[in-house]
């Protein structure tokens, strides 16, 4: 059995090939498409990831996400998310890994570079729920955390609403000054703010930030517009949260993995109510969603491996039509499969 694998070239092939504006709408697509499959019920949900948490010097967490389409394969995502990368080692703060196995076999089918396609697939999955809950027409998006996600947020938002401004802001000066550059492929105007004021003027609101255990939150419950729709992103572990208590008490909050979502996510500080309807839901039903359009609305966005799943999907998909990707063998094929030793080559 060989291994395909995508490496970095392959990837930034397919982004300039394709287009990054033609594999996010494709990744908007197909993940609402299988959201709602999730949510009528045709396929499983992934169980909660699972992982490693370092704490000292160098804080952090490596992180594992399965998902199993019956039939079909099963995808493993490794994580990490290292905030102190960029300073230190001039890495990206999230790295990761995906792999493909054959469901039937165990083989490893394919394996890719992690990296772009999780920002893209998150930036994916705010658009899904921004169109669901976000007033239709809506023209101001303020970020809070100026990072390597608020690119893609941005990116996937703008194909979705007719957005003639983004508010940013961002605890590191240099990073929200930097915003414009790094989002100027998309030609809207970029204003940087302090937090208060940026909640204060969105539509919709983004929160990217590594705020650690314990930080948050990084915007005030008010002012704010009656309805403002929030993307909450960066609360991906146990201890993070980004929204204050008062504000998530006013708001109608939708989950995108509710087998997680107590250990991790805004969810964590209201023990005591009892989960929404979640994306997946939603998705089958959008429907439902209008009633959500004037009043505040909250996606607690913890990661989904059934998101992985879909992005890989679509990542191989453009890989087939471009022809790309080296074919390795890997794994041992033994002559004897009774003898370990007899491996060819």
């Amino acid at each position: 059995m060989q291994t395909r694998i995508l490496c970095q070239r392959d990837i930034k092939r397919i982004l300039s090939v394709v287009g990054r504006d033609v594999l996010m709408d494709r990744l908007i697509s197909e993940l609402h498409s299988a959201f709602a499959r999730l949510g009528r019920g045709e396929v499983g949900g992934p169980p909660p990831r699972t992982g490693f948490t370092r704490d000292g010097n160098v804080p952090g967490v490596i992180e594992f996400m399965p998902h199993r389409a019956a039939g079909a394969g099963v995808t493993m995502k490794t994580v990490s998310y290292s905030p102190r990368n960029p300073e230190r080692l001039h890495l990206p703060t999230i790295v990761g890994t995906l792999t493909r196995f054959d469901d039937d076999s165990g083989s490893l089918v394919a394996l890719a570079d992690a990296g772009a396609i999780t920002a893209m697939r998150t930036g994916a999955v705010a658009a899904i729920a921004t169109r669901l809950f976000a007033r239709p027409g809506s023209t101001t998006l303020a970020l809070v955390g100026a990072g390597a996600q608020a690119v893609t947020q941005a990116h996937a938002l703008s194909r979705i609403l007719p957005l003639e401004r983004i508010l940013v802001s961002d605890i590191k000066p240099e990073h929200a000054a930097s915003f414009a550059g790094r989002a100027g492929f998309l030609g809207l105007p970029v204003e940087v703010t302090d937090a208060a004021t940026a909640t204060a003027s969105a539509d919709v609101l983004c929160t990217v930030t590594s705020v650690p255990a314990g930080g948050g939150p990084v915007v005030p419950a008010a002012p704010r517009l009656q309805h403002l729709h929030i993307n909450a992103v960066g609360a991906d572990e146990p201890g993070k949260f980004e929204l204050p208590r008062a504000l998530l008490d006013e708001a109608f909050i939708c989950v995108d993995h509710p087998g997680q979502a107590r250990a991790e996510g805004e969810f964590q500080q209201l023990p005591d109510r009892e989960l929404g309807p979640s994306l997946a839901e939603l998705c089958a039903a959008p429907e439902t969603a209008v009633a959500y359009w004037k009043n505040l609305s909250v996606l607690d966005s913890t990661g989904s491996a059934f998101a992985d799943h879909i992005a890989f999907d679509v990542l191989l998909g453009f890989a087939d039509e471009l022809g790309l990707g080296q074919k390795m063998a890997i794994e041992s094929t033994p002559e004897d499969v009774l003898d370990p030793y007899s491996l060819q080559g």
